[in-house]
């Protein structure tokens, strides 16, 4: 069997149904993913241990194929065919199995994703904290790389990213961007954020939040004088801003709620929704830290933060709900699938 030609073969396909992601299994057919439905590939073979292996082989270097080997799973990315992928290969009762995504080349702009304009804002501030949380596959990295881009094209800065892997490739235009990526060009993302404050930076973006070390480090380099752009797999604000200080031991969390309320500048949280006319379209929730969030946050009176958002559309802050009754009125998505991914149906119902 030619490996090369059948992973053309299966790449055509993810370009020909605009598919976000390729899941390969042995034992199963090739399965895509588009407009958020999982969709085998009947029309291919089911796939052996040697096709994974053969395929692993195109797309790792020698020394990364030892590392997955070793440690059982690995991050990468990839480019076939004139497009960019971001992969996990894993063992899964001793099968291999590689999840693969497509990484759009082209980075959109807010206006192209259908995302609030009020987002602007957080791409022109000088300092802070802006996060951006949801699930896997809901456009996180998307949004930042618009953000990232906006300030590429109107600032000169000093721009680092440390991903793992790097996703989104920047062309320098007004700034400095240095792109680096765990595992090749640092160690890990602890010594990347010790050495980040070395490198003379205005704008950081770290690829994910792992753990207290790394939030420490984004936390007190957006209180020197730092712009910084994260990610966590949080499903609203009020979870991400609980998830952050369960993070540390408890004779910590009172100073980490008191540096994040100084630093936090807002956090998005998004969902991907099926469309009625096709693809998705996004739902989101917007928090802005004004003074009375971050009496919340010193106070550790987190549940109150929906409450708060639910009544900030005057300081510019987006509920969910009313996302999904925006997008129901303008015959965007569903009634079933606004209440689907409502995080509170009562007060949905009563904006519909």
């Amino acid at each position: 069997m030619d490996f090369k030609d059948e992973l053309n073969k299966l790449i055509q396909i993810v370009k020909a149904e605009n598919a976000s992601d390729l899941h390969m299994s042995e034992g199963r057919y090739p399965t895509i993913r588009t407009a958020g439905v999982l969709v085998p590939i009947t029309r291919s073979k089911v796939l052996t241990k040697d096709d994974l292996n053969s395929i692993l082989f195109m797309v790792l270097s020698p020394e990364k194929r030892e590392e997955f080997l070793e440690k059982k799973e690995l991050d990468f990315a990839f480019e076939y065919e004139g497009l960019r992928f971001r992969g996990n290969a894993f063992f899964q009762q001793g099968n291999i199995s590689l999840a693969i995504r497509v990484i759009n080349d082209e980075i959109k702009t807010l206006d192209e994703l259908g995302l609030p304009q009020i987002l602007e804002v957080f791409a022109k501030k000088k300092q802070g904290f802006f996060l951006v949380v949801g699930p896997t596959g809901h456009g996180k990295s998307t949004t930042l790389s618009a953000l990232i881009e906006m300030i590429n094209q109107n600032r000169q800065e000093h721009i680092v990213t440390i991903e793992d892997p790097i996703e989104y490739l920047y062309q320098q235009k007004q700034s400095i961007i240095d792109q680096r990526e765990v595992g090749f060009d640092t160690k890990g993302f602890q010594p990347a954020l010790r050495s980040a404050f070395r490198q003379d930076i205005d704008v950081l973006l770290i690829g994910e939040m792992r753990g207290p070390e790394t939030i420490e480090a984004a936390i007190t380099a957006a209180e020197t004088g730092h712009l910084v752009f994260s990610t966590l797999h949080t499903n609203n604000a009020s979870q991400t801003i609980d998830r952050i200080i369960d993070a540390f031991p408890a004779a910590q969390q009172k100073q980490i709620r008191s540096q994040l309320s100084n630093a936090l500048s807002g956090i998005f949280s998004q969902r991907l929704i099926p469309s009625i006319s096709g693809g998705r379209v996004p739902a989101y929730e917007l928090l802005i830290n004004n003074n009375a969030v971050a009496n919340l946050i010193r106070e550790g009176r987190i549940h109150e933060i929906d409450s708060v958002i639910e009544t900030g559309s005057g300081d510019g802050m987006i509920s969910m709900n009313r996302s999904l009754a925006e997008l129901v009125r303008q015959g965007e998505i569903s009634v079933e699938d606004a209440y689907k991914y409502s995080p509170r149906s009562q007060n949905l119902e009563r904006m519909l």
